[in-house]
């Protein structure tokens, strides 16, 4: 429903290239548009406040609030290419739809850069020596990460759409 009536989204989503639609450059009131994404919010507002305490956040005076929260639908074939998401604390993506061959959420490490002369890692090396980590996420999955750290979503492999919200918090 959003992909078909949100106008300014399909058009940010054609200008840039993004296969597929997201609201993300569109609509910023999804969680008063409709009682469900309000809903969400609040379930994942308790998430974020788990997860800055397992960060050992220091949040003073502040707190964590949702600063955007936003659909993608992610067409057979389409990526998502290696970003960050500036000016936030926490991010993370909820997955609606994963239809089998759906992409994996690929984490990159954030040494990487550092790591020029360093010779490459065993298949077997244990997940926190790789350079890269994928998630992959069923329908209902969360994933939380802090909003520093560089992601990118690769080719999707299923053969139709695969569904998920995307969120960032800020620290106000």
């Amino acid at each position: 429903m959003l992909a078909r009536e949100d106008i300014a989204g399909r058009a940010w989503c054609k200008a840039n290239n993004y296969d597929g639609y997201t609201s993300y450059a569109s609509l910023n009131d999804l969680t008063t548009r409709a009682s469900v994404f309000g809903e969400l919010k609040t379930k994942l507002d308790k998430h974020a406040a788990t997860f800055a305490k397992d960060l050992a956040f220091d949040l003073g005076r502040g707190r964590l609030k949702l600063d955007s929260l936003w659909a993608n639908l992610l067409k057979p074939g389409a990526t998502h290419s290696g970003h960050i998401h500036p000016h936030s604390v926490l991010s993370g993506t909820i997955y609606v739809t994963t239809p089998p061959g759906s992409s994996a959420l690929k984490l990159e490490d954030p040494r990487l850069p550092m790591m020029m002369a360093a010779p490459p890692r065993r298949r077997d090396a244990p997940q926190d020596d790789q350079a890269f980590v994928y998630l992959t996420p069923e329908a209902g999955t969360v994933f939380m990460w802090e909003s520093w750290l560089r992601h990118e979503v690769p080719a999707n492999r299923a053969k139709t759409e695969r569904i998920s919200i995307s969120f960032n918090y800020g620290w106000r």
